[in-house]
């Protein structure tokens, strides 16, 4: 039965007539969702900015799954339960994620968009079983698509979900892809003897490829704390309903939905062990989106040492050189720009920032239920996404293609003051500052000063301070 019509031609044209708890509600006739979406549409035109795709593939995973089991069990007929599984694969598939508007600023516990997807899943189901768009019959939203669930057990499950998928198909390889170029380029380089630095200032030497592989740790260790999240996201809501007791979902429903989404999702899902904590938490995010901003701290450094070992090229360090990919100045002819690592930069600019929301709306829980969940969803799979996007790029267009600067590596290393360091076991603490300061103040090297005032022989110098023996 189709929704009904009143008002002139042209409106009636464009719009349809629903209705919900509240009163009559106006449908642009072409959209696949209902009432409840459209009023939060009207209600919420906060930012422009709509739920992240995953978290809204992830609900359809999760109405998929509750269909087929409230089938098994005999709760929904066959013919409405095969509709909604349908309905729920074109979501989760993709083929509607412009049917998903609402803003991320919305009602706390992400009902809007959780009945976005109820709605529009059922007018998909309507469509395939012969009926229309609006008509709610024969499957309904809330008495179907939703049948033993809430937004409260639902929406913070399907963030988890996202997260979790987030993590371990695009992130975590992401990582993994980066340490493996940059032990590539540590390899590489393992020869090159050049000077290390502290506070910016001349240290003692290093091989090339030893501080390139100590980035490369960095990177490994990143995803390894990150992995160590999987666990926590793992645990989902689901079976807690509204407050987290289980009132209105049968003791075995929840089990055999988180079953069925492992199932489909490779992951090695299970119900949170307390459901209270489940609804009114959302620790596991919180802990997520902090492993992130940690994360992208490391790569921050790393892109920016990058870009510091590349200055110059004639006026900087110039130790090393990152590949040219667009000219980098409006103005300076022949000027280019370390763009992958300025990106990368702005990145971990971002994610930082989404943890400092993340920490605040994670805070903000009350009682029995968090009730700002759509800004942590939003901002931690926005922070997944960015850094996966984001490492990829660097490490294939910026890491793969660094090539060093072999003599100015040497020349900066055998010029280094802190080669006096060496000095220390055969002319003590004092004299080697004398020889130091003289260098300091003559410019001269270390070496020469040693030979004029005939503290050392040629042949023992080449010995003492050999920059490759100090690595």
């Amino acid at each position: 039965m189709s929704a009904s019509h009143h008002g002139s031609g042209d409106e009636a044209a464009t719009h349809r007539l629903e209705h919900d708890a509240l009163g009559e509600v106006k449908v642009p006739t072409a959209a696949l969702w209902g009432a409840q979406t459209q009023r939060a549409i009207e209600n919420f035109p906060v930012s422009g900015r709509r739920l992240p795709v995953p978290i809204v593939r992830s609900l359809a995973l999760i109405k998929r799954a509750a269909a087929l089991t409230n089938e098994k069990s005999g709760r929904l007929p066959s013919p409405l339960a095969q509709a909604i599984v349908a309905a729920a694969d074109e979501v989760a598939g993709g083929r509607h994620d412009d049917a998903f508007p609402v803003d991320v600023f919305q009602t706390g516990s992400g009902t809007s968009t959780h009945m976005n997807v109820n709605e529009v899943v059922a007018n998909l189901a309507n469509i395939r079983l012969g009926g229309s768009v609006g008509s709610k019959e024969p499957v309904h939203p809330n008495d179907h698509v939703n049948l033993g669930q809430s937004s409260n057990d639902v929406f913070p499950s399907a963030l988890h979900i996202a997260a979790a998928k987030s993590l371990t198909d695009d992130l975590l390889p992401a990582l993994g892809h980066l340490g493996a170029r940059l032990d590539e380029r540590a390899r590489a380089f393992d020869d090159i003897v050049k000077i290390g630095r502290t506070h910016l200032q001349d240290a003692l030497p290093i091989r090339l490829g030893q501080e390139i592989a100590g980035y490369a740790s960095m990177v490994k260790t990143s995803g390894k704390r990150l992995a160590a999240c999987l666990p926590a996201l793992c645990e989902l809501a689901l079976g807690g309903t509204a407050v987290g007791t289980g009132f209105g979902s049968s003791p075995g429903f929840a089990p055999a939905v988180i079953a069925e989404l492992a199932r489909q999702t490779g992951l090695p899902l299970r119900q949170a062990a307390d459901l209270r904590q489940a609804l009114a938490a959302r620790d596991a995010l919180v802990a997520l989106s902090g492993d992130l901003r940690g994360t992208a701290i490391a790569l921050g450094k790393i892109a920016n040492d990058l870009r510091w070992l590349a200055s110059g090229p004639r006026s900087g360090l110039g130790e090393i050189r990152l590949p040219d990919l667009q000219p980098g100045s409006s103005m300076m002819p022949g000027k280019v720009n370390p763009v992958m690592a300025e990106m990368l930069l702005m990145v971990t600019a971002q994610v930082v920032g989404n943890d400092a929301a993340t920490a605040w709306a994670g805070a903000g829980g009350v009682l029995e239920l968090n009730a700002m969940m759509p800004v942590i969803g939003a901002n931690v799979v926005d922070s997944l996404g960015l850094l996966a996007r984001g490492t990829r790029l660097f490490a294939d267009r910026c890491v793969a293609g660094i090539e060093a600067n072999v003599d100015r590596c040497r020349e900066l290393a055998e010029r280094s003051l802190s080669l006096g360091t060496a000095l220390l076991p055969r002319l003590g603490y004092d004299t080697s500052a004398a020889v130091v300061r003289q260098a300091v103040t003559t410019g001269q090297t270390v070496r020469e000063v040693c030979l004029e005032r005939g503290l050392l022989s040629a042949a023992e110098l080449d010995t003492l301070l050999d920059p490759r023996s100090m690595t």
